[in-house]
C-alpha cells in the first residue's frame, strides 16, 4: 500500500458522506458524477498532511479539503469546455453528456459549494483561509487566460509559459498545503515555506502533464494523444524543441503551430522534431530541476526529517507517473 492510500480513503469516505442530494437532479447529478471519478484527488489530500505536519486537527481541515477538491473539479468541467475535451479520467467529459450549458452551471455550483465548505472555521482563521482561496482562484483564471492566449501568441516566451503554468497549476497545490498548514497553527514563515514547496511540486507536475500528453500511456493517462499539439499549446517541450532545433526545424514548428487542425501530419510533424530534439530527455531534467527548488523549499521548516519524509515521498510519486 503506498502512502497515500490512507489519505484517499479518508476524502473517498468524505465525498461519500457529502454526496450531493439537492435538486433539480440535472444540475446535481453532473457535479456527483465528476466529483465520484476521483483521481487521485491529490490537492484535498494536500490539505490534509499540511495540517498533520503541524499537529492539527484533521477533522477541522476535512470540509477546506473537500472545498479545494470541489474547486479544482469546477476548473476542470470549465476547462473541458474550453478545450472541448471529450474525456476527464477516461470517462465521457460532462458537457459531452449534458451539454454546454448544464456543464457550465454545474462547474459554477461546484465553486458556490466550495465557499461554503469554509464556514465553519472560526472568524479569524475564516478569513486568511478565503483570502487565499479567492486569490488562488483569481490567479488560476489569469493563468487560464494566458494559457488561451498563448494559442496564438507568437511572441510567448519560455519566462511567460512558466508564470502561466505556476499560476494555472503551481498555485492551487500550494495553496491546499498552506491552507492545511494555517488551520493546524502554523507559523506564517513556516506555512509560506510549504506554499512555495507545494508550488515547486504544482509546477513539476504540469510540466510533466505536457510530456505525458505526447510521450505517456493515452490508455492510462486518460486524455486523447498529443492534444496539446493539436490545441496549439506552447508547452515545455515545445520551447525546449525551438531551443534546440535547426532554422528548418524552427520553421516547420512554427508553421504547425500557426494552424489549428486534426490532421495527424501535424502530430507525426511536431513529434518528429520533439524526438530529434531529444525534447523528452530535456523535459525529464526540468522536472527534477523544480523537484530540487521544491526540496530546498521543505528543508527551511523547522521540523524533524522523518515529519516531512511523506511531503518527499509525495513530490516523487507525482513525478513518477505512467508514461
Amino acid at each position: 500500500m503506498n502512502f497515500l492510500d490512507d489519505y484517499q480513503n479518508i476524502v473517498a469516505e468524505a465525498i461519500e458522506r457529502y454526496t450531493f442530494k439537492n435538486q433539480p437532479k440535472e444540475l446535481y447529478e453532473p457535479m456527483n458524477y465528476i466529483i465520484s471519478h476521483g483521481g487521485k484527488r491529490l490537492r484535498p489530500i494536500m490539505v490534509l498532511m499540511g495540517c498533520e505536519l503541524f499537529d492539527g486537527d484533521m477533522n477541522k481541515a476535512m470540509k477546506p479539503a473537500l472545498a479545494i477538491e470541489f474547486f479544482h473539479n469546477f476548473t476542470l468541467i470549465h476547462d473541458d469546455i474550453m478545450d472541448e475535451a471529450p474525456l476527464r479520467r477516461n470517462k465521457p467529459t460532462i458537457h459531452t453528456l449534458h451539454g454546454i450549458n448544464v456543464g457550465i452551471l454545474s462547474g459554477d455550483a461546484l465553486l458556490i459549494k466550495a465557499y461554503q465548505f469554509f464556514e465553519d472555521l472560526e472568524p479569524e482563521l475564516f478569513k486568511k483561509c478565503i483570502q487565499l482561496f479567492s486569490e488562488t482562484g483569481a490567479v488560476l483564471c489569469e493563468g487560464q487566460q494566458m494559457d488561451v492566449n498563448f494559442e496564438t501568441d507568437e511572441k510567448v516566451t519560455y519566462e511567460d509559459y512558466i508564470k502561466m503554468i505556476t499560476y494555472k497549476t503551481g498555485v492551487l497545490s500550494a495553496a491546499s498545503l498552506k491552507i492545511g498548514a494555517m488551520i493546524a497553527g502554523a507559523s506564517d514563515k513556516e506555512a509560506e515555506a510549504l506554499y512555495n514547496f507545494g508550488k515547486h511540486i504544482g509546477i513539476a507536475f504540469q510540466i510533466m502533464d505536457d510530456y505525458l500528453d505526447v510521450f505517456g500511456n493515452m490508455e492510462q493517462f486518460g486524455k486523447k494523444h498529443a492534444g496539446d499539439i493539436y490545441e496549439n499549446k506552447k508547452t515545455a517541450l515545445y520551447f525546449l524543441a525551438l531551443e534546440n532545433a535547426t532554422e528548418e526545424e524552427e520553421k516547420e514548428l512554427h508553421y504547425w503551430y500557426s494552424k489549428k487542425t486534426d490532421n495527424v501530419d501535424k502530430v507525426y510533424g511536431v513529434e518528429k522534431i520533439f524526438r530529434r530534439t531529444k525534447v523528452d530527455e530535456r523535459v525529464l531534467r526540468l522536472i527534477q530541476r523544480h523537484n530540487k527548488l521544491g526540496q530546498d523549499c521543505l528543508k527551511e521548516i523547522n521540523l524533524p526529517e522523518n515529519k516531512k519524509h511523506s511531503f518527499v515521498e509525495l513530490a516523487n510519486y507525482l513525478l513518477k507517473r505512467e508514461s
